[in-house]
């Protein structure tokens, strides 16, 4: 089966993966590969941290997290967006081994070749979220609904209000294209 996707350099930030043929709404594209470790490793180790902004951890579970700086795949290089067209879904094993667990990125909308895949990061931290920790977790999608930052919400109250942002968005999008 022919390839559809390709990592490369991106707009957005660093490098990106791209379509290079058609997507449906619904199609598992990748599985996001990766060493798992606990979270005692990670937040021990060098593999990434509150104060880069740059990370290839992906929490996994309560146990663990995949470390896709070792044996990671091209799904490291997807970069977030406020108004994505891709999500992470996580396929737990049926098993007792929390390690066997899976993420597959998963589209979310029709996808054109060409067009760069991204997900939401869900980042949550507990830390207050400075105006130097927005910084740091900057986002630079570039999309009409784009939140600045990559950190979620920490309030019911704001979350609500950037929802609705996008959904006025979206709609401002889709009657523009109708019309």
């Amino acid at each position: 089966m022919p390839r559809k996707i390709a990592a490369r350099r991106s707009a957005i930030h660093g490098n990106g993966v791209f379509a290079v043929q058609p997507i449906a709404k619904g199609e598992r594209v990748i599985e996001y590969k990766g060493q798992r470790r606990t979270h005692e490793e990670v937040d021990a180790g060098e593999s990434g941290d509150i104060d880069t902004g740059h990370t290839f951890l992906f929490t996994l579970n309560d146990e663990y997290v995949i470390d896709a700086n070792f044996k990671g795949n091209d799904a490291r290089w997807i970069n977030h967006s406020c108004m994505p067209n891709c999500e992470a879904v996580l396929e737990e094993d049926e098993g007792k081994d929390r390690r066997l667990d899976k993420v597959f990125i998963e589209a979310i909308r029709d996808i054109a070749p060409g067009e760069e895949l991204s997900y939401n990061y869900g980042i949550t931290l507990a830390e207050k979220h400075t105006r130097e920790l927005k910084k740091i977790w900057e986002c630079r999608c570039g999309s009409p609904g784009c939140t600045g930052t990559m950190l979620q919400p920490k309030s019911d109250k704001k979350k609500k209000k950037q929802e609705k942002k996008k959904e006025k968005l979206a709609g401002e999008a889709k009657r523009a294209k109708l019309a």
